[in-house]
């Protein structure tokens, strides 16, 4: 429900989903946006592809609603425009946040936020005994945004974590 208030409070027409899954994430984007919003929803997997486009079709949203990108995040955002988009929202590959925040950043419009997904990895995040690969990555990318002037920043303990920045 957090991401319908967020796209709800920010009257969104524009969001980006990366990691698209199953499409429940997409639904609450789409819940709050304005009834003549685009989600671009972007994932590697066509079966993740066809169940959210079976999620959004069971929802009532109509196809004129969503775009969805079946490619790789780091392939495909360097290709959608600049200073554009109300939300972006990182749900994808943990080792990958950091790449995926940097060009998330760039996306956004003035006021617009970042949501990150995941990022207390079930306390692992601020453990600071848990070394692997995937903790260390979620951290990179949590310092980059909180070290972004651009960006100011909150941690929400809902869940995994979720780091919402809102872009100056």
């Amino acid at each position: 429900a957090v991401l319908s208030i967020f796209t709800q409070m920010l009257g969104a027409k524009t969001v980006v989903e990366i990691g698209t899954g199953a499409g429940i994430s997409g639904l609450w984007l789409l819940d709050g946006m304005r009834d003549d919003g685009v989600l671009t929803t972007i994932d590697t997997e066509p079966e993740h592809q066809r169940a959210a486009k079976e999620a959004f079709r069971s929802g009532g949203i109509a196809p004129s609603r969503t775009r969805l990108i079946n490619g790789w995040a780091l392939d495909v955002l360097p290709r959608l425009a600049d200073d554009t988009y109300d939300l972006v929202f990182i749900d994808a590959s943990p080792v990958d946040q950091l790449h995926f925040v940097q060009e998330s950043v760039r996306l956004l419009r003035p006021g617009g936020v970042l949501v990150l997904h995941n990022a207390l990895l079930g306390g692992r995040v601020p453990d600071s005994t848990q070394r692997d690969a995937t903790t260390v990555a979620v951290r990179a990318a949590a310092r980059a945004i909180a070290e972004d002037e651009r960006l100011t920043t909150v941690l929400l303990p809902l869940g995994d974590g979720l780091i919402c920045a809102s872009r100056s």
